[in-house]
This record gives structure tokens, sequence and C-alpha cells, in this order.
């Protein structure tokens, strides 16, 4: 089968062809055609099929025809993620280069000014996260009873993080009467009931078990010592042969310092993750495409985001707390049919974690122990302890630096203790009193008491 097969527009044909794709995937190869018949879809595929493709060809040429207006888009697209929406746009301008369609990309992280513009011209698609469209249709920038078509992407992302409440709101805004194309890599409960409210009659779509790992990428357990987990990775990846690799942490935290770490010791790294902004985000993402770094550590913003090509190696420097993530994150890697490794890091903590992945994918992950790092020597200068003996070589220091205050305390003491020791005799609590005449410091007249001597 090939994409002329489908029923796509000559326009678009040749625009696919360019991008160097001339076979559907499977998910393409089954849901266009229902999609170009304006029916309802409920896709579940796991990541890296070609899914965004099978939404986004069908509606460039069902958008072809009609006129935007302002304030009113056409159709609208909902990502979870900013790069997963940046994404997205991308593949409308490479396969709609032919087609005179009008784009805006509504996310946050950057200024609402280009944004509202393109809305005032009237967009044929928007491509949206949840929490800016909400705040734009709050404030009456945006008007939602003209979109005919939605697509809801990635749904079991929008669950884990809590966007199914504004979804659900989004969906009463729309008209009743328009086409709904829900897309997800598993189909848990709330993602059904969405379905079951919002999708009239959909189609059903699945061209893999839900959360499979993909059969391109092996996949191994590393046991390691939670203390020298960056002794491990810096000697796995001196010993594979990495062309590029993502390594995921659980927190943001730990994404920069792995990242300095690394770069410490000479690795062409960078870093993504919540506490980026987006312009930054995406020149970091454009770094590591371009090859400047090969190395990418990354939280989970980036799990389900991230489309580059060539990706040798996915790392879990934390294994994942929620076993979805395992099967999106290693996702990055063995992608349109390459071949990928990815490697979890498991310490004693994770055990339940490991558990719970391996009954979702329902498959024995093999485990294999952490390679020993090259150099003693070169692993002495950096371990995870060198914060801790950082830190205490550094406190001597800063005992000479007591306030002026703190000295004037001390001093008399050590001055008292060794005045004790040279007379051996304990200090009397009192001083004998010693008339040396009126205090110099008294103001009032003296008393007369005073300018009497006593004989005996």
């Amino acid at each position: 089968m090939t994409f002329a097969d489908l029923g796509l527009s000559d326009e678009l044909l040749k625009a696919v062809n360019e991008a160097g794709y001339d076979t559907p995937t499977p998910i393409q190869a089954q849901a266009i055609p229902p999609v170009l018949m304006m029916k309802d879809i409920i896709g579940i595929a796991q990541t890296g099929t070609g899914k965004t493709a099978s939404f986004v060809l069908p509606m460039i040429d069902i958008l072809a025809h009609g006129r935007a207006r302002a304030l009113m888009p056409r159709s609208l697209i909902l990502e979870p993620t900013r790069e997963l929406a940046a994404q997205v746009a991308e593949n409308f301008e490479k396969y709609g280069k032919y087609h005179k369609l009008n784009m805006a990309l509504l996310i946050g992280g950057v200024q609402m000014g280009d944004q509202l513009k393109a809305l005032e011209k009237g967009v044929d698609v928007l491509i949206a996260t949840p929490g800016r469209l909400m705040d734009l249709f709050q404030r009456g920038k945006i008007l939602l009873n003209g979109c005919s078509m939605l697509v809801i992407d990635e749904a079991d992302r929008m669950l884990d993080m809590g966007f199914i409440p504004d979804i659900e709101e989004i969906c009463t805004k729309l008209p009743s009467q328009r086409q709904t194309l829900l897309f997800s890599a598993t189909m848990p409960a709330p993602i059904k009931k969405l379905a079951d409210r919002f999708l009239t009659n959909p189609k059903s779509i699945e061209v893999a078990r839900p959360a499979t790992a993909s059969i391109n990428i092996t996949q191994r357990l590393v046991k390691v010592d939670s203390r020298k987990k960056r002794d491990a990775l810096r000697a796995m990846l001196e010993a594979e042969d990495v062309l590029s690799a993502v390594i995921f942490c659980n927190r943001k935290t730990t994404v920069r310092d792995l990242n300095k770490s690394l770069q410490r010791h000479g690795f062409k790294s960078g870093e993504i993750h919540g506490d980026i902004d987006q312009s930054a985000r995406i020149a970091e993402l454009e770094r590591f495409r371009a090859g400047t770094v090969n190395i990418l550590v990354a939280s989970d913003v980036a799990a389900r985001g991230l489309d580059i090509k060539g990706v040798s190696h996915v790392f879990n420097f934390d294994a994942p707390w929620h076993p979805d993530d395992y099967v999106h994150r290693i996702g990055r890697t063995g992608r349109a049919g390459a071949k990928g490794v990815a490697y979890t890091f498991v310490t004693a903590e994770d055990a339940e974690a490991i558990d719970n992945i391996q009954k979702l994918i329902g498959q024995k992950i093999e485990m294999i122990n952490a390679p020993v790092a090259a150099s003693p020597a070169a692993v002495s200068q950096e371990s995870d302890e060198e914060p801790r003996r950082a830190q205490a070589e550094r406190k001597p220091e800063r005992k000479p630096e007591k306030r002026r205050d703190d000295r004037r305390r001390e001093e008399p003491r050590a001055a008292r203790q060794d005045s004790a020791r040279q007379e051996q005799a304990p200090r009397p609590r009192r001083p004998e009193p010693v008339n040396d005449g009126p205090d110099d410091g008294w103001n009032g007249p003296v008393p007369e008491f005073l300018s009497f001597g006593f004989t005996g």
C-alpha cells in the first residue's frame, strides 16, 4: 500500500513524497481513510508509529475547502506539552506547504502578542495546550463555536497531567456537530469515559497492544548502587557506541546536576526540563538535532514531545515512577524502523516500580550488572560523595570567620581558664571589693557620707 491508495490529494502526496515517505505506517493506513470520511476515531498506538501524520494529513485535505474567520478557528488540536504542540506544527508546515492554510500555535511560556495577532487574522488549524487555550477563552480572545474538528492527542498523558477537567470544559464549548479524533497509547478508565461522552459512534483502531514497547528497542535493566549512578553512566557512555542519547531523570534538580557533571567530564551534553522557558527549550532541542550536543538530559516534560531521528540510546537514570512513562521514554529511540537501546538503572528502592513496568509491557526485562569505571583515578575526581567531602573540607576554613562579638566572648573565657590552671586554685565567685573612690561616670552630687573616713 502507498499513500496514493489512501485517497489523499495530489498536492498532499507531493509534499509527503518530498518529505521522503512513500509507504504509510499501520496507524496511518487504518486511520486516514475513515478520517477523510468524517468519522470519529479512537486510535490506540504506541509512540513512534507515525500517529501524528495519521491525523495531520487528512486534516489538511479536509480544511483545504473553506475559509477561516477572525477569532474562530476551524479546527483544534489539543496537546499535553509545548514540545508536542511544536512537533505537530512542524508536521503541518511540512505537509501543508502546497495548501494555503493558516495555522496558530497557542502554548504557554511565550508572549501572547503574536498568538493574538494570528487569531485575529483567522486560523484554519489551532494547535494548543489546554492551559493557554482556557486562559485566552476566559479573556474572550477566542471563540470555539466555529470549530468543526477536534483532535485530543496523547489523551493518557493529559490524564497524568491533570488536564481532563479542562478538556471536558473545552468540549462543552465546541459545536455538538463536529468530528472528534482521540489518540492515546493506553486506554485507562477515565479516557474511556471521556471517549464515551464526547465521541459519536467512533471507529476504534489499535495497531499494537496498549503500552507495549517497540520490538526495535533492546531493553536492559542495570543493577547499580544508588551512590554510584554517575560513575556507571559515564562508564556506559564511554563503552557503548552512543551516537546520540537521551537521559531521563525524575526530578528537575537531578537533570541540572547530572548535566553539569557530564560537562565537567568532557561530554557534550545539554538539558531540558520544566523550569526552562520555551525559547530556551527550542534552542536546546535544535542543538541536539544539529549534533552540537549528542547527549540530552531531560525530565519527563520531553518524554512524549521529542521526535528526533537517530537517537541510538535512552538511559533511565531514575526508574520512572509511572510505568506508562517507561514506554514513552524508551520510545525516543528505535523510531521509524531504526534499532535502539534502552537502559534503566535499578537500585534496591526501585523493585516495585520495575515490577509494575514489566507487568504493563508484559515481558521480563533482562538484568545486567553495572560496568566498572575504567579509570579509578578519574572516578575519584568526582562521585556522588564529592559534594559532602568538599563541604567537610571547607568547614575548618569558616571557623576563624566568626563575628567579632563571638571572639570577644570566647577570648576572656580562654584567658580565665589559663589563669585558673596556672594558680591551681578555684577562682573566687566574686572579686574583692576595691575602694577606688567615686565612679567618674556619676552625674549627680557626691553623697555626703563618702566624704568621711573611718578610723580605728
